[in-house]
């Protein structure tokens, strides 16, 4: 049809604003942690428990996330959560204890994981349907939204409350998804070419060793978002409590963090043509290794946020190719276990970075990154013979 090349690439335009726009209120969020944390005179304990809020309401909502893009459509499903997250931004800095905290979180996990499974099942569709591996740009748009996001955060951190300043990102939110809204609900997705295939591209009952793979795939996803999510909730209170940052410099942290993951994963093809999967991996994990433990136990603010960058170069393209391995085994349902693993080492890292901060301290604590980002190396490397076939 004459007007289809144009079509997708409007489309692609409208899914990436929900994937920058994603991360950018996501940032806005955490980067006001270390003050909410005092607003509601939390332990770092009874702060991990409450971040668990946001876990909770993510898992549940994205085991049913599924079931509601089927039944309405996914594009739908994504401007309601898109929303949903923006009010839901705006109720943390209104609570005056952990608990309150981590009941207005279930509401913004909720609509956080909503929203991640509608414009990711949205962006599948656009890449099958463009026959182009663009899938990267949608999660580099969600690394700039974080990067812009925390970048606001650091600028206002000093002049503006956390109410004023999530407020804002309330407004901001309704006004983009009114904007780009419209767009995804006039467009249909498109259906993927491949559909015209023959049963040979059906998924088939998984031998033990096949299922095996994709549950060590999904343990590399898991390893690597798990420092994601330590960073995101974590980084801006060590380089505060830890190492004296003002409000401001501490969430600069999170901003070099998501900078360097933004730079990997637009170069992220690149580096996979010329080293491929295996080496990737490997290179990625050692590397974030060495940057979080320098990010975690560096005595200087500057070098911690060198550490933070080399730790975001490291980490960038993991997730994406622990998820594209388990597709190459499995098909869609080998995605869809890498991305829930994945995804909860994200939501359930940083709660255990909070105990284990009670029980040693924050910067032992971070190291477990450094551990994990190293595990995932070693398991891609195990796997290179895999990787091949």
């Amino acid at each position: 049809m004459p007007g289809d090349g144009n079509s997708l690439t409007t489309l692609r335009t409208a899914i990436t604003v929900f994937f920058a726009l994603d991360g950018f209120v996501f940032a806005g969020w955490v980067v006001r942690i270390p003050a909410i944390k005092e607003q509601t005179d939390a332990s770092a304990s009874a702060l991990g428990l409450a971040l668990l809020g946001v876990s909770a309401g993510a898992v549940v909502t994205m085991i049913l996330t599924g079931r509601l893009c089927r039944r309405f459509g996914n594009h739908r499903v994504t401007v309601v959560c898109a929303v949903l997250l923006s009010l839901s931004v705006a109720l943390p800095p209104l609570t005056h204890s952990a608990l309150a905290l981590g009941l207005v979180l279930l509401v913004f996990g909720a609509a956080y994981g909503g929203i991640n499974v509608a414009f990711n099942s949205a962006a599948v569709d656009l890449v099958a349907a463009m026959r182009r591996p663009i899938m990267p740009s949608f999660h580099a748009a969600f690394s700039l939204g974080g990067m812009v996001g925390a970048g606001l955060g650091a600028l206002v951190a000093g002049s503006l409350s956390p109410t004023r300043h999530l407020l804002l990102l309330t407004g901001l939110g309704l006004l983009v998804t009114a904007v780009a809204g419209p767009v995804l609900l006039r467009h249909e997705p498109p259906a993927p070419p491949e559909r015209e295939r023959p049963a040979e591209d059906a998924p088939r009952r998984l031998h033990g060793r096949t299922r095996g793979l994709v549950l060590v795939f999904g343990l590399i996803a898991g390893c690597t978002a798990y420092g994601e999510g330590a960073l995101a909730d974590w980084g801006a209170l060590h380089l505060e409590e830890d190492l004296a940052a003002s409000p401001g410099a501490a969430a600069i942290g999170y901003s070099c963090f998501a900078l360097a993951m933004t730079v990997g994963r637009l170069t992220g093809t690149t580096l996979l043509e010329r080293l491929g999967r295996t080496r990737t991996v490997v290179a990625g994990g050692a590397t974030a290794a060495a940057g979080m433990l320098l990010g975690s136990l560096a005595p200087a603010l500057w070098a911690a946020l060198l550490g933070y960058a080399v730790t975001g170069i490291g980490l960038a393209n993991l997730f994406p190719v622990a998820v594209e391995r388990a597709g190459a085994l499995a098909g869609p349902s080998g995605v869809a276990t890498a991305s829930t693993l994945g995804y909860g080492g994200m939501l359930l890292g940083p709660p255990a970075i909070g105990f284990m901060a009670d029980w040693f301290s924050l910067p032992a604590a971070l190291t477990s990154v450094a551990i994990l980002a190293a595990v995932a190396a070693l398991i891609g490397f195990a796997t290179r013979r895999a990787a091949a076939g």
